[in-house]
C-alpha cells in the first residue's frame, strides 16, 4: 500500500476519489467505445456464425475422449494461478486509486488544515478578568439587600378585531 505522507485524510477516502474520477473519465469515452463496438459486432458476426458450426462438431469429438480427472486438476491449478494474479493487480490498482485521489483532492486542503491547527495550538489561553473593588462593593450590596419580588404587572386585553359590514 502506499505510505501516508502528513496526510490527515485516510487512504480510503483518496481511492474513492480517484475511483470517482477515473470513473468519470472512462464513462466520458464510452459513446465513442459503444460505436466502435457495433460497427464491429456487425462486420464479424457472419464469420463467426461459420465457424461456430465447424467448432462445435469438433468439440463433439473431443468430448467423447477427454480425460475429465485430468482437466480438473487443470482448472483448479489454473484458478489458483488467476486468483494470485488477480489480488496482485487489486493491490496495484488500489494503490493507483489512492494516489489519484491524492491528486484531486490536493495537498492543499491538508497544508490548510495543517495550518489551521497550528494557530490554534499557538492561540493563548484568554487571561482571567478581574474584578474591580467598585465591583465588588456592588456585588456584596446586591446580596446583602433584601429580595423581594417585584409585583406582577397586569395583562391588556387584547384588541378584539372589528367586523367590515
Amino acid at each position: 500500500m502506499t505510505e501516508q505522507t502528513k496526510t490527515k485524510i485516510p487512504a480510503p477516502l483518496y481511492a474513492a476519489a480517484g475511483a470517482g474520477d477515473l470513473a468519470y473519465q472512462q464513462l466520458r469515452k464510452l459513446p465513442a467505445v459503444l460505436t466502435e463496438l457495433s460497427d464491429r459486432a456487425a462486420a464479424s458476426l457472419k464469420v463467426y456464425n461459420e465457424q461456430a458450426g465447424t467448432k462445435a462438431a469438433e468439440l463433439r469429438d473431443k468430448a467423447n475422449t477427454a480425460d475429465f480427472v485430468a482437466i480438473r486438476e487443470n482448472a483448479a491449478t489454473a484458478a489458483n494461478t488467476l486468483a494470485q494474479v488477480a489480488q496482485e493487480r487489486a493491490v496495484a490498482l488500489y494503490t493507483e486509486l489512492v494516489a489519484r485521489g491524492e491528486r484531486v483532492v490536493g495537498t492543499g486542503v491538508v497544508e490548510a488544515a495543517d495550518v489551521v491547527n497550528a494557530d490554534i495550538e499557538t492561540t493563548e489561553e484568554p487571561k482571567a478578568v478581574e474584578a474591580t473593588p467598585a465591583v465588588v462593593a456592588q456585588a456584596k450590596a446586591v446580596e446583602a439587600a433584601p429580595a423581594t419580588a417585584p409585583k406582577p404587572r397586569k395583562r391588556a386585553k387584547p384588541a378584539t378585531p372589528k367586523t367590515a359590514e
